[in-house]
């Protein structure tokens, strides 16, 4: 009965969350209670989501003051001397415009948010593709698998999801996978050089009349050829509705916004490199970390308080959002242990899978977690199938972490799913098709998911056989 229960309750847990009949909140706080109490927890099912919450608890304050930070980082300006010299080195080279971009979306995708990264490197980087007559395809390829890798960062979500449903911190899980996150980027980045290139020989190099580039304005220079093909033109229009100068900002890099503050950019930039080479070295907990980083950035660049609340008021929704989903996880996860479903689950399955595909089902979840994570979203995977695999390795001698650190290398394929906003904000910004995008993007994200269980695995991070 215990298995039916579990079985079901992911069932319709994923089907509301799939067909969008309730946020994750609702989903994640309803559906276990009901059929917690089917199972006969009873009075008790209080305790069980009580333990889970405070399970929990220190990943939810991760996130909370994480989100804070880089909010902070970006409204006081960290970043934007980055765009700019990114858009001055790029010149009139349409490779080096390509490698800029992933760059700049791996640097911004420190804050942990899809949609943000790519406000912002479409507000960029689309004016010098659309002058430069480069493919924004281009742009929203690059701008995904740089984004896409980089979502393994602890604070990015789904690896404080695959820490949450299993119990484990996030930094155990993230930690070790630094390699392969490093081998995953390098392989981002030698996409772009290969595309800058091909997009070099279709269009060759054009040079500007006049400086392109210039803080915070726009030029309605023209540019010419100097060889080349004829441009063909790229999937998006290349209309006036996004030629607009490539020093055009929005939102968050809004050059003349009253948060910058141009006189702390080395303060700041510092303690970000601190705050990540300690993080790295793993010598404090991580929600401590940030919780000390968010302070600091907070009373030096706020000194008032006033200018404090408003500060994280700014970054209110996200963070609403993001720790209510932490916490009604824990009503999911106490309640599948509380009432004995996991395990039951586990032995069903553990009489089911072949003896000689146990040893190797970490392996396994990371292949499967490409196609999981693309058909379905990552609360649906983490909190409603991991467990169950998870449970199932731990009868071969694989440990929670370990099939954790699999379960995150799919996340470069994740992001190019439908079922992920980001991404289809990144192709309406750039006025692209999702079919055109996925024609170029699906295979290369694929090659560097599997790139990164394939160090993991090399490294010994996770297990195989």
């Amino acid at each position: 009965m215990l298995v039916i229960l579990g079985f079901l309750m992911v069932a319709v847990f994923m089907y509301l969350i799939l067909t969008k009949r309730a946020t994750p909140v609702v989903a994640l706080t309803l559906v276990p209670v009901a059929f917690g109490l089917m199972a006969g927890a009873g009075l008790g099912i209080g305790d069980m989501i009580t333990d889970g919450i405070k399970s929990l608890a220190p990943t939810a304050a991760l996130l909370f003051f994480a989100i804070i930070f880089f909010g902070i980082m970006i409204d006081v300006g960290l970043f934007d001397p980055l765009v700019k010299g990114i858009l001055k080195l790029v010149r009139n080279d349409p490779m080096r415009l390509v490698v800029g971009t992933a760059v700049l979306a791996m640097v911004v995708s420190l804050d942990g948010d899809g949609s943000t990264t790519f406000i912002i490197v479409t507000s960029a980087m689309l004016p010098l593709y659309l002058k430069l007559g480069v493919s924004p395809v281009i742009l929203t390829v690059v701008a995904g698998l740089a984004n896409g890798t980089m979502n393994i960062i602890p604070w990015g979500g789904p690896t404080v999801r695959a820490a949450s449903a299993l119990g484990i911190s996030p930094s155990e899980v993230f930690v070790p996978m630094v390699p392969s996150l490093i081998a995953g980027l390098v392989i981002v980045l030698l996409f772009s050089v290969h595309l800058g290139l091909m997009e070099r020989k279709r269009i060759g190099k054009l040079v500007y009349e006049s400086e392109l580039v210039h803080a915070g304005g726009s030029t309605g220079t023209g540019s010419k050829k100097t060889g080349g093909s004829k441009n063909t033109g790229g999937s998006a229009g290349t209309g006036s509705d996004h030629d607009g100068g490539a020093g055009q900002f929005i939102d968050g890099l809004d050059p003349n916004r009253d948060t910058l503050r141009p006189k702390l950019l080395w303060f700041n930039a510092a303690l970000t490199v601190a705050l990540l080479v300690v993080l790295v070295m793993d010598i404090l907990p991580i929600p401590v970390l940030f919780m000390i980083a968010a302070s600091i950035a907070l009373a030096v660049n706020f000194p008032k308080v006033k200018e404090q609340g408003e500060a994280i008021a700014r970054h209110s929704s996200s963070i609403v959002s993001v720790v209510a989903m932490v916490l009604a996880a824990a009503i999911l996860t106490g309640v599948f242990q509380g009432t004995g479903m996991v395990e039951a689950m586990a032995e069903w399955l553990l009489n089911v899978i072949p003896a000689g595909m146990g040893p190797y089902l970490a392996v396994i979840t990371g292949v499967l977690s490409l196609p999981f994570t693309f058909f379905m979203t990552n609360d649906a995977f983490y909190f409603g199938i991991l467990p169950v695999l998870s449970e199932t390795a731990a009868q071969y001698g694989i440990e929670p972490v370990e099939m954790a650190r699999a379960s995150i290398t799919g996340q470069a394929f994740h992001l190019q799913s439908p079922l992920v906003p980001a991404i289809l904000l990144l192709v309406t910004l750039a006025g692209v098709s999702l079919a055109d995008h996925h024609r170029k993007v699906l295979w290369r994200a694929a090659v560097i998911s599997l790139t990164m269980l394939v160090v993991g695995v090399a490294l010994g991070q996770i297990p195989f056989g």
